[in-house]
This record gives C-alpha cells, sequence and structure tokens, in this order.
C-alpha cells in the first residue's frame, strides 16, 4: 500500500474529528448557547456514568477471552511507560521554561497523561471503515480496535487518577489551604507574622506540667506537650490489624480510590468477567443467547459515547479563547513533548518489544500501542484543575493548541505508523 494512501487513510478519521469538534465549539459560542457551562456538565455526566462503561463492557465482552487477555499483557507496561517519560519531559520542561509554582503540576500532568481513551475511541473506528485501511476486513477491525481501545481507556484512566491527580493535589495543598466560601474556592496563604506571633507567646516559662498553659488571647494556639519517657515504657505494642488498618486508610487518603474505579473501569472490569467466563458469554454474547438483549441494549447506550465526547470536547475548547496568557515557551515545550519527543520514544520501545517477541504480530495492536504516544493531552486533566481551582484558565489555552495542532500531528504519526505496522 503505497504512502500517500495511508496518508489519505489517516487524514479522514482526523477530519471528522475536526469538524465534529468545530460543531460542539459552535454550539457552545454565544450565538448559540447550547452546549454552555451547564449542559456540557450534564452531558459529561451521561457519558462518564452511562455511555462510557456500556461501550467498554460491550466491546470487551465480545473480543476477551483468557488467550486474548495473555496476549494484551504488554498495554499497561506501555502505557506505564508513557506515563514515565512523560514526566521526565515534563521536568526538563520546567527546568527549561521556570514557570509559576502553580503551573508546575499543570505540565508534567500534559506531559505525562494522553488521551488514550476518547480520541482513539474516535480514530480507530474511522480508520477501519477507509477502503485503504491496512487492518483488513473493517467488521473485524471494528470489534477488535473498540476492544484494544477501551483497555486502553481504562488503564489510562488508572494511571490519570492514581498518578496525575495526586501530583496535582499534592502540589496545590503546598501552594496553601484550601477554603470555600460563597461557593468559590480560595487558596490562603498564612503570613509569617502568624508564627511568630503564636510561638512568641508561648515560652519554656510557661510550662509548669505537661500542657503549654498560656493565658490571655493566644491561649487556644498553644498546646505543646512535654515528652515524658516513662510514656513509651508503658505504652502497649500496636496489634497488626490496627497497623494493616492505619496502612490502608493512609493510601485512601493518598489514592482517591472513588476515581481510581471510575465507572469506565468497572465497565472493563465487567467486559473481562463476562468474556472469560464461558458460561456467561454463551449466555450473552451470540445470536442464539438467551441474554442477548442485555447486551444488545448497552451497545445501544455505547454508540452515543463518540459522538457526545467529541460535541463536548469541542465545546470546551471553546474555554482556551477567553483563556489567560501563557507563556508560550511552555505551551511550546508541552507540544514538543507529546508530539515530538514521546512518539520517537514509543517507536523505539513498542519496535524494541516487538523485536524481542513480547509482542504479538497483530498491526492493529502494534498501531495502537504506537498511537498511544502521540495523542494530546486528557481532557480530564481540566476537570482536575476545575477540582482544585488552580491553572483552569491556563489549562484552557494549553489544551485549545496541542488539540489544534493534534491534527497535523496525529495525521503524520498515523500514516508513519500504518506504514510500519503494514511494511
Amino acid at each position: 500500500m503505497g504512502l500517500l494512501d495511508l496518508f489519505v487513510t489517516a487524514t479522514m478519521p482526523v477530519l471528522n474529528v475536526l469538524l465534529v469538534t468545530g460543531v460542539g465549539s459552535f454550539l457552545a459560542t454565544g450565538y448559540i448557547g447550547i452546549l454552555v457551562k451547564d449542559a456540557r456538565k450534564h452531558l459529561n455526566n451521561i457519558v462518564f456514568y452511562v455511555f462510557n462503561p456500556a461501550l467498554v463492557a460491550t466491546n470487551l465482552s465480545q473480543t476477551i477471552t483468557m488467550d486474548s487477555m495473555i496476549l494484551l499483557w504488554f498495554m499497561p507496561i506501555n502505557i506505564l511507560l508513557t506515563f514515565i517519560f512523560g514526566l521526565l519531559f515534563g521536568w526538563v520542561v520546567i527546568q527549561i521554561t521556570r514557570p509559576p509554582t502553580r503551573l508546575r503540576a499543570l505540565i508534567l500532568g500534559c506531559c505525562a497523561a494522553g488521551n488514550l481513551g476518547n480520541m482513539l475511541l474516535i480514530i480507530i473506528p474511522a480508520i477501519c471503515k477507509e477502503k485503504g485501511s491496512p487492518f483488513g476486513e473493517p467488521a473485524a477491525c471494528h470489534t477488535y480496535g473498540l476492544a484494544y481501545t477501551s483497555l486502553s481507556m481504562a488503564i489510562g484512566a488508572i494511571f490519570l487518577w492514581s498518578v496525575v491527580y495526586n501530583i496535582m493535589r499534592l502540589s496545590s495543598n503546598t501552594a496553601g489551604g484550601m477554603i470555600n466560601t460563597n461557593g468559590h474556592t480560595q487558596t490562603v496563604q498564612y503570613p509569617e507574622e502568624t508564627d511568630k506571633l503564636i510561638s512568641s507567646t508561648c515560652t519554656a516559662e510557661t510550662i509548669p506540667t505537661n500542657k503549654c498553659l498560656v493565658t490571655g488571647e493566644y491561649a487556644d494556639d498553644c498546646t505543646l506537650p512535654i515528652y515524658d519517657g516513662s510514656e513509651s515504657s508503658t505504652r502497649a505494642k500496636v496489634p497488626i490489624s490496627v497497623k494493616a488498618r492505619k496502612f490502608v486508610l493512609r493510601v485512601s487518603e493518598v489514592i482517591d480510590m472513588k476515581k481510581l474505579f471510575a465507572p469506565s473501569t468497572i465497565g472493563v472490569i465487567v467486559g473481562f468477567i463476562i468474556g472469560v467466563i464461558p458460561q456467561l458469554r454463551k449466555a450473552m454474547i451470540g445470536e442464539s443467547a438467551p441474554l442477548r438483549v442485555i447486551q444488545e441494549s448497552a451497545a445501544v447506550l455505547g454508540d452515543g459515547a463518540i459522538p457526545t465526547v467529541t460535541l463536548i470536547m469541542g465545546g470546551n475548547l471553546i474555554n482556551g479563547l477567553r483563556g489567560s496568557r501563557v507563556n508560550p515557551s511552555i505551551i511550546i515545550g508541552i507540544i514538543v513533548v507529546r508530539y515530538i519527543l514521546l512518539p520517537l520514544v514509543g517507536i523505539v520501545i513498542v519496535k524494541g518489544a516487538v523485536r524481542l517477541g513480547l509482542v504479538h504480530a497483530d498491526p492493529l495492536y502494534q498501531f495502537i500501542l504506537l498511537l498511544q504516544y502521540a495523542v494530546p493531552p486528557a481532557m480530564n486533566i481540566g476537570t482536575i484543575t476545575q477540582l482544585f481551582g488552580a491553572g483552569e484558565s491556563e489549562c484552557s489555552v494549553i489544551l485549545l493548541w496541542a488539540y489544534s495542532l493534534a491534527s497535523v500531528s496525529l495525521t503524520i504519526w498515523s500514516t508513519f505508523f500504518m506504514w510500519s505496522v503494514s511494511s
């Protein structure tokens, strides 16, 4: 297949994304006012809780078996490597551009977390439908492509909400305390004078017993227990069960388990269970399956995910036109990482894994592994900035530029990736 034919094949899905995204942006403008902020929020909830889980579960249950699970073991490692190298390159961008402290976690997140779900869900089916696709019969390509993409989306969500989410959460905590006033989250910096004032009211001469007893205005601010060596000798040993429970509580504080087990992740688990257990598979999958109506109903819901997500993405990008100013060097650094450095690293890793026999010979599977390094930043990074109330406008500007240039980048890299896996 010629390189020009591959270029045309790679261009069509990107143009589809651009057209539907443009419709979403147009509907979000003040002239139309349909996809306003509240409307996008409600639509996003429907996609998050209904459409995506249904799409993931139906496609995985049709294609995943115990044998195929063994063949797909490299995908979680591949996605982990995209995050690791993205964080490393993001750290380099921070060292070069010297951004404000509040934007450093945002830069790390944009470099590390790619759109491993929604973007692939749009591109892969469109490529499979093209006549010049190198991935074989369109129906089989569509089914297996969505299964690979669904798995990519679930694994990417796990890493996003366990790695990037907590990096940005810890970064927001170091900037100051978060308070909520009249529905608006604000950051409070405690002045050094307060510490000096409190410390000056509590001296060694005012500690007659085990407590620091201070009379006056700052009595409640100073409570300094004195160390007593006899206490440690009489303290009972803590049982292992109590230590284990404390450890689990600390982990749950660091990692938001509700975000980690998102509905899409639960959909992956359900799809795996149905696909791997033969009895459930025979009962739900196939034209003669007695419970096939459940699978068909879920498939109908899943079909609404791709167009809805694309419209929402277009509506969200319109915020970038109204966003604040961002240092151009930051945007250039993120673009270079996501569209040049990471794809080059991906070629070395995936081709090396293929040469070592770690990845099976399915060209579509290899193509998706390569494409995971070339996608734009994850849209959920904007959601995370909204959660912590820091860098929202800057994130909109970065995403606007990243997704505007993604049309060129994805076309070029998709063409090259298809040529490399089909040659």
